[in-house]
């Protein structure tokens, strides 16, 4: 039987799709209507990755992560560029302690182009590849 969590789906990441650290290569970043269907439209800044099917909404926290891991405050300079993203259970929204997404510096290699050798590797298991 699944659980309620695989139940609900939604058109960007969530801390379970990250999970303890997933290698991520941005593809760029843009403004996505995050409302619900119906709602008033509400947009919000999303990076997209090459090997992940879902975008990541940006709040403050990890746009200026990024920023400063990546050495830029111009988002086309983080184009091709490799982070780590994982589920932070310290993570507060509303006063309440909910868990979410962080981002962590990737300490390896410069991509050299978003056809690299990393698809979306799980640091918690290294044999486990995801298709993008």
């Amino acid at each position: 039987m699944p659980n309620i969590k695989d139940m609900k789906s939604s058109k960007f990441l969530k801390k379970d799709d990250v999970g303890e650290g997933t290698i991520c290569i941005i593809q760029g970043v843009s403004q996505e209507n995050v409302s619900k269907e119906g709602a008033e439209i509400e947009l919000k800044w999303c990076v997209h990755f090459t090997n992940l099917d879902k975008p990541m909404v940006l709040n403050t926290t990890n746009m200026q992560l990024i920023a400063k891991f990546l050495g830029s405050d111009n988002t086309e300079d983080w184009e091709n560029q490799k982070i780590i993203l994982y589920d932070d259970p310290s993570v507060s929204f509303g006063g309440k302690l909910t868990g979410g997404i962080r981002v962590r510096e990737f300490k390896g290699k410069k991509v050299e182009s978003a056809f690299d050798d990393i698809r979306n590797t799980n640091i918690a298991d290294k044999t486990e590849l995801k298709p993008f």
